[in-house]
């Protein structure tokens, strides 16, 4: 297992530039031949699975999962189960002080378990979103960013490790997912299915921790997100119910109201 304050240390004494960084969407069952890395690089999950190997050592990647590799190893990958595999990919080059031993955490493969933190993936966002700085302001931003990234995986391991309940942890990374994808079409099945789960035990955990079914948290966190919208700006019916993942508006407007008491319209 990797040492979590090691890692801190090499982030905080190293000098690195981040490279390239991208979002990637994989179909079902996909395969990547082997091939020699030539970057060092993190890998997050976030939805999905895959199973990578690296100079032989299998890793089992799933949502809230960060994988690292370092130049000259050789890797190949599937994606497993029935759902696409979604991913961002960072890469960066890295000089070392000379009182640092050579043999440093970057230059290993490793797989780090934050779990499906929300502020992660809202770091990623920005830093996909900044794929092109201006200037040395801009760099200076992309690595604001990047240690924040890496301070909230590092921070959300540590808590992980400290933290006895496995179905809590679960259902802190099914409340992420949910939060970022409550736009998209979203099932008990696909919600059980990113866990490993059948829908009955997803269902039954989720309640406990929560209070709620699963459907029903998403559709009371996509009601509370069209309040916003409704209180934001003058947005159609129709455009609001489409952004919190309804194509049904007459349906959207029931929900609502049952909700709340009045319609979307009397609300605005």
């Amino acid at each position: 297992m990797i040492n979590l304050d090691k890692l801190a240390k090499a982030f905080t004494k190293g000098v690195y530039e981040i490279e390239d960084r991208s979002r990637l969407v994989i179909q079902p069952k996909s395969l990547l031949s082997e091939f020699t890395t030539v970057k060092h690089g993190f890998l997050f999950i976030i939805r999905g699975g895959a199973r990578i190997r690296v100079n032989g050592t299998v890793y089992e990647l799933r949502p809230g999962s960060v994988f690292h590799a370092a130049p000259g190893m050789q890797m190949d990958s599937q994606v497993i189960g029935q759902s696409e595999l979604e991913y961002y990919s960072l890469f960066y080059k890295l000089d070392m002080p000379e009182e640092m031993n050579s043999t440093h955490e970057f230059d290993s493969h490793f797989k780090l378990e934050p779990g499906a933190n929300l502020k992660i993936i809202e770091l990623l966002i920005m830093l996909h979103q900044n794929a092109h700085p201006s200037g040395e302001i801009g760099k200076l931003r992309i690595k604001e960013l990047f240690l924040s990234l890496m301070h909230q995986v590092l921070i959300a391991c540590s808590y992980r490790e400290n933290d006895s309940s496995p179905n809590q942890k679960m259902v802190d990374e099914a409340l992420a997912y949910i939060k970022l994808h409550y736009m998209n079409s979203l099932t008990l099945g696909e919600l059980a299915e990113q866990h490993a789960m059948s829908a009955n035990r997803f269902s039954y955990l989720f309640h406990k921790y929560t209070g709620l079914r699963p459907i029903d948290y998403v559709v009371n966190y996509r009601l509370e997100r069209a309040c916003e919208l409704l209180k934001a700006g003058n947005f159609p019916i129709r455009e609001i119910a489409d952004r919190v993942g309804y194509d049904n508006p007459l349906y959207f407007s029931r929900l609502f109201k049952k909700k709340f008491g009045v319609s979307p319209s009397a609300y605005k």
